[in-house]
């Protein structure tokens, strides 16, 4: 399969903008791979939730037609659910998706 998993665990906003939002929506657009899914895990889920310039940087992600899949746990955590599904983030317990992308040798790329 010709898909890539990008695992979101920073809070570098120069990180989130110059690189995961970049690199996806180019990678999807220019057809380097099929598919980009993007996981938000941890405390990414805190700065998507409090800050407005990296939300806009999602609903670009999104539009371009990137998968973003939000760990539950986490989101609930820093409070951040409500927040995340309003943007369109798929939120659900991430653990057993992420081990399944891992077992079944999906490419990963963990920023």
């Amino acid at each position: 399969m010709d898909k890539l998993n990008i695992l979101w665990t920073t809070t570098n906003k120069e990180t989130v903008i110059n690189m995961i939002s970049m690199y996806s929506i180019n990678a999807l657009s220019k057809g380097w791979w099929k598919q980009v899914n993007i996981i938000v895990w941890g405390e990414s889920a805190k700065l998507i939730a409090e800050d407005a310039q990296i939300q806009l940087e999602v609903e670009k992600m999104l539009t371009a037609g990137i998968s973003i899949e939000a760990c539950r746990a986490c989101a609930d955590r820093y409070g951040a659910s409500a927040i995340l599904k309003k943007l369109g983030l798929d939120v659900k317990y991430m653990g057993e998706p992420l081990t399944t992308y891992i077992k079944s040798g999906e490419k990963m790329l963990t920023l």
